[in-house]
């Protein structure tokens, strides 16, 4: 089984070489953008590619203001500021993310809280948010939501659009309203994703992405803050050293963070963003045809939620048990074909040994199942 795995993927890219998990395509103008921005001398953070950039992925996704910063753990921690985030408090989460997530909590000061996930979309589920949140919490005078045991201020709620794939958003923001807590979604890996035939991203309080070297585009890093007009301003300003703007004083009225994405970057950027509607088609039909090759097999294709269209970031099998993913593992990384585990669980690290969680049965089901498999655009399917 794992021998047709391997041979249908080399079919696919065409090589008897190393098959990376996913890589980068330049085949628009970024040779081109980038040249310019050098000749222009603007390299660094202040540069017309930047606006441009901003300008675009916000006619893009839909969302009223686009905040370019220097990686997608840095649009987190911003976006959580702007949520009110304060060190103390609680955030709700998923375990089965990547690091980021995480990390950008704890750079306010803020506590996890992890509750499962959804099978079918890999997302925090509404369904055990709204369970442990009636168990554990409770809305005081104010109407904010604090935890019976302690008093502990929960603050927002932070889904993540795993591999692409749409969280259930229409229950995240029902709960989330009903609780009064702040929907920040990490859509890092969901760019080029609908829900119901809207971005992702663009359904909470702020938004983010990602535009790091494996994403569907790159900028080589970076990320991006989706946010309302407001919020947009208050991004704008945090992430610019929050400098009151004067031709020559340096001002600045209060702590801000030098997270500016340079023009270098934003150049790379608007020459990808130019091919993400080619990629998308090409990472689709690319699932298409994994699909095909694994129906009637024992491992389990990962497809996109009901009323959803998914841009297949990282394809994704689900294995029968723990044994036969390492299996599959082991015989495709040896034959030069990269595949690699989902995350551990975020609540088995150690310095989130002790953070509060709900019964997490899905997501330690899932944990020990589903691997990933080879996604990088293929040149050939593009149009």
């Amino acid at each position: 089984m794992f021998e047709s795995l391997i041979s249908f993927v080399r079919e696919q890219y065409g090589t008897n070489e190393f098959i990376p998990l996913h890589a980068p395509l330049f085949q628009g103008r970024e040779r081109e953008y980038v040249a310019d921005t050098i000749e222009s001398t603007f390299v660094s953070s202040v540069g017309a590619y930047v606006d441009r950039f901003e300008r675009d992925m916000a006619a893009y996704t839909g969302s009223p203001r686009a905040v370019a910063v220097v990686n997608g753990t840095a649009a987190l921690h911003v976006a959580l500021k702007l949520a009110g985030v304060q060190p103390g408090e609680l955030v709700i989460t998923q375990p089965l993310t990547f690091v980021a997530t995480c990390n950008a909590i704890a750079y306010c000061g803020a506590e996890p809280v992890f509750i499962d996930v959804d099978r079918d979309t890999l997302g925090l589920s509404a369904v055990a948010l709204a369970q442990w949140l009636d168990e554990h919490a409770r809305l005081d005078t104010d109407g904010q939501c604090r935890t019976k045991a302690d008093g502990k201020l929960v603050r927002a709620c932070v889904p993540m659009h795993t591999f692409g794939h749409p969280a259930d958003i229409d229950g995240l923001v029902s709960v989330c309203a009903q609780w009064n807590l702040a929907l920040v979604e990490d859509a890092a890996e969901s760019l080029g994703s609908l829900y119901k035939g809207r971005h992702t991203g663009t359904f909470g309080l702020l938004g983010t992405l990602s535009f790091n070297g494996n994403k569907v585009i790159t900028t080589g890093g970076g990320g991006m803050v989706l946010a309302g007009e407001a919020l947009g301003a208050r991004a704008k300003h945090l992430t610019t050293t929050a400098k009151i703007p004067h031709p020559y004083e340096y001002v600045h009225d209060e702590v801000g963070y030098n997270y500016r994405l340079p023009n270098l970057n934003a150049a790379l950027g608007c020459a990808q963003l130019e091919m993400l509607d080619s990629f998308v088609q090409a990472k689709r039909e690319l699932a298409e045809r994994y699909a095909e090759h694994f129906r009637g097999s024992e491992l389990s294709f990962l497809t996109e939620p009901e009323e959803c269209r998914s841009n297949y970031w990282l394809n994704a099998v689900i294995c029968q048990d723990g044994s036969q993913r390492d299996a599959l593992l082991k015989a495709t990384n040896e034959s030069g074909v990269m595949t690699r585990p989902i995350w551990a669980l975020m609540n088995r690290l150690a310095f989130h040994a002790n953070a509060r969680a709900g019964a997490l049965p899905n997501a330690h089901w899932l944990e020990e199942r589903v691997v990933n498999i080879p996604s990088s655009v293929i040149p050939g399917l593009c149009r």
